[in-house]
């Protein structure tokens, strides 16, 4: 694949914008995508002239496929992403016999929307974004510079960010911004600039990684595999429309330099009948696999997000995700907060949400990490028959993938419900319209029951406000307007034993309980928010 620079890369930076985003990757173009859409003024700055034209992340959840349709993408690149399908749960671990040991259920019915697990070319969805982001007023992005540094002044109302073309390192240019994102990848320049240091889980390990495009069609058992053979681990997986990915761990008595060789990548595809006269290689590369994750998410008006703020082994799939659930989770605070819809304070939530929520992701690639990585032949021998034996349980054998709480303190109000988890979509009629609820009734905050219309559970200057920040109201129950065609909400609802919830505009439930709990969510809403009370 090759690719052009974009037009006017290379123009003048502006010297004063509202917001200047760090990295150009999809966390930074999604972040200045949903800053422009709240009308704020953002520069997006990227060291690369050209977008980097090979895969990296290539599988992607409901989640974050709810995200990108609240920027507007799907509606036009659904088609990019293959969902993971099937009767078994889509994700396997097997033996080195090849028998099977678990499997997760990447198949299940999601909250989003969406297809639970996805496949996808990186370089397809960065285009599409860059493509989303020039096209947003207010948003320019310039390819080609770097940046060098940063100055806050003393009360942290401004930022100053001296950026230069990456050729042209004389040739600064200073920047007045009220908010720096860094979304500059592991070794953030940006965080460096605010001195925050990292955690480290402990696990590393040294992973070939294989991109091909089958020539004959081939048959796999499950969307992800993991092959957890001592004598080589390896990880196969479905990675978007026409193409597959193999990895394969790097053994003690293996060089780096030797793993990297294309006949390396040869010689280890071939028991699974992949060679140069059934598959086209695209790319391979060796990555160190890590887990690790930021201090703090921000310094003042600098923040962090994306590989910036936390990086995963990438057994479950979520690293990418992660830093798109970042994008969604900031871009709202600080539009609130540009447009006096909120306080300051709703911007020091971000780091601790995110940092919860992401630690379990974290830990749990780690563990699957270290299950899945094990080279001695005996450990090796009993993990699978400690496996085997937990398959015998029906409901061991199929578990499900995490579905991480925000951390803490959050936005949110509540003690042990719903509250600080994802809330659902589903497909919904509302007169002759059928579709996704975000596209159909709209996304944003959102205040929906089946115990009756939320909208005359609330006075006129509460329903008034509620509107004003973009916020809308609907009654699945069936006796109104709105119909919950798949009975998603109905399935919710259920499971959390609650008739109401008020979500966040990044999908979180801020309030959840029963119909006349209405009145007290959009009051908690508007104190929390820093609003003053009706």
């Amino acid at each position: 694949m090759t690719t052009q620079p974009a037009p006017h890369s290379g123009a003048t930076v502006r010297t004063a914008v509202d917001c200047v985003v760090v990295g150009g990757g999809p966390v930074g173009l999604l972040t200045a995508v949903f800053l422009g859409q709240a009308g704020l003024q953002v520069s997006v700055v990227e060291r690369w002239p050209q977008r980097y034209p090979l895969p990296r992340a290539c599988t992607i959840d409901h989640e974050a496929l709810r995200v990108l349709q609240a920027a507007g993408l799907m509606a036009d690149h659904a088609a990019m992403f293959e969902p993971s399908q099937g009767e078994r749960g889509g994700y396997e671990f097997r033996g080195s016999a090849g028998e099977l040991l678990q499997t997760i259920d990447w198949n299940r019915i999601a909250e989003s929307g969406w297809a639970n697990t996805n496949g996808f070319h990186q370089p397809a969805l960065e285009a599409a974004l860059e493509d989303l982001a020039r096209a947003t007023p207010g948003v320019t992005v310039h390819r080609g510079w770097t940046f060098q540094s940063l100055e806050q002044d003393s009360r942290h109302e401004q930022v100053f960010v001296q950026v230069a073309p990456t050729e042209r390192p004389d040739e600064a240019v200073r920047v007045r911004a009220r908010w720096l994102v860094g979304a500059d990848g592991a070794n953030s320049a940006v965080r460096s600039g605010i001195g925050i240091g990292v955690d480290d889980s402990g696990f590393e390990a040294d992973w070939l990684v294989v991109d091909y495009q089958p020539l004959a069609e081939e048959t796999w058992s499950a969307f992800v595999t993991q092959y957890c053979d001592p004598e080589q681990p390896a990880t196969a997986v479905n990675s978007g429309p026409g193409r597959r990915r193999f990895e394969f761990m790097r053994r003690a008595d293996v060089s780096v330099e030797e793993l990297g060789q294309e006949t390396t990548a040869w010689r280890l595809m071939a028991p699974w009948g992949v060679t140069p006269k059934t598959a086209r290689l695209e790319r391979h590369a060796v990555y160190t696999f890590r887990g690790r994750w930021a201090h703090a998410w921000h310094e003042g008006n600098v923040f962090l997000a994306g590989d910036a703020a936390h990086l995963m082994p990438p057994f479950l799939g979520q690293g990418l995700c992660s830093g798109l659930r970042d994008a969604r989770a900031l871009s709202w605070r600080l539009g609130m907060v540009h447009d006096g819809l909120a306080t300051a304070d709703v911007l020091d939530t971000y780091g601790p949400e995110r940092t919860g929520h992401v630690r379990e992701i974290i830990d749990e690639a780690v563990a699957a990490g270290r299950v899945i990585c094990e080279l001695d032949v005996d450990r090796a021998a009993a993990r699978d028959a400690e496996m085997r034996k937990r398959s015998l349980d029906p409901d061991a054998a199929t578990r499900e993938p995490p579905h991480p709480r925000l951390g803490g303190p959050s936005l949110t109000v509540g003690s042990g419900g719903a509250e600080g988890r994802l809330a659902p979509q589903g497909r919904i009629q509302l007169a002759d319209r059928e579709g996704l609820f975000d596209d159909v009734v709209g996304g944003g905050w959102q205040l929906i029951s089946r115990g009756g219309d939320p909208t005359e559970a609330l006075d006129d200057e509460d329903a008034s406000w509620f509107r004003q920040i973009g916020g809308v109201l609907a009654d699945v129950s069936g006796g109104h307007a709105v119909k919950d065609l798949d009975g998603a909400y109905e399935r919710w609802f259920t499971e959390h034993d609650c008739e109401a919830f008020l979500a966040r505009p990044d999908f979180y439930v801020f309030a959840a309980g029963r119909h006349r709990d209405i009145p007290r969510f959009v009051s908690l809403l508007r104190q929390a928010l820093g609003s003053p009370a009706a």
